[in-house]
């Protein structure tokens, strides 16, 4: 299960009771994106509410793609985010509270330990295999993404 199917919207009831609808909990799932991509109702949303709703659309469902949101960027680009944050030097539970403070979301902070450790796994596989092929390039920034996200 990937990490942003364990990404949730913070105040949910809050914000479909605003919203006057039922959206799903998870960030990612396909009603809650079709709500953000397309905006209907978000001026029934409180300032703040709206503020952080309409950063997280521009932030992660802009793309040129005929398929968004639907197209995986955005899910990437979240992940990119997360992976930002840590190479910051913020740990899991700093890094969901950022993203909370950021966007209204929020994950567990162990399912955010689980993806960060599973990305320095990649890496070092991914270091390994550049080893093997002789690729010094690949190997380099394997190993110093590896550093930012252990350290």
């Amino acid at each position: 299960m990937a990490i942003t199917d364990k990404i949730y919207v913070k105040n949910h009831r809050q914000l479909a009771s605003q919203l006057e609808t039922s959206i799903p909990k998870g960030a990612f799932k396909g009603a809650t994106l079709d709500l953000l991509f397309q905006g209907e109702g978000l001026e029934k949303l409180d300032e703040a509410s709206r503020e952080r709703v309409l950063d997280f659309a521009q932030d992660f469902l802009d793309c040129g793609c005929d398929t968004n949101p639907y197209c995986g960027h955005p899910e990437r680009k979240f992940m990119r985010y997360l992976l930002e944050l840590r190479a910051g030097g913020l740990g899991p539970e700093a890094i969901v509270d950022v993203m909370s403070d950021d966007y209204m979301v929020y994950a567990y902070p162990g399912d955010v330990l689980s993806f960060l450790d599973d990305s320095v796994r990649t890496l070092e596989a991914v270091e390994a295999l550049a080893d093997v092929e002789d690729n010094d390039e690949v190997e380099r920034a394997a190993g110093t993404k590896k550093r930012e996200l252990s350290g």
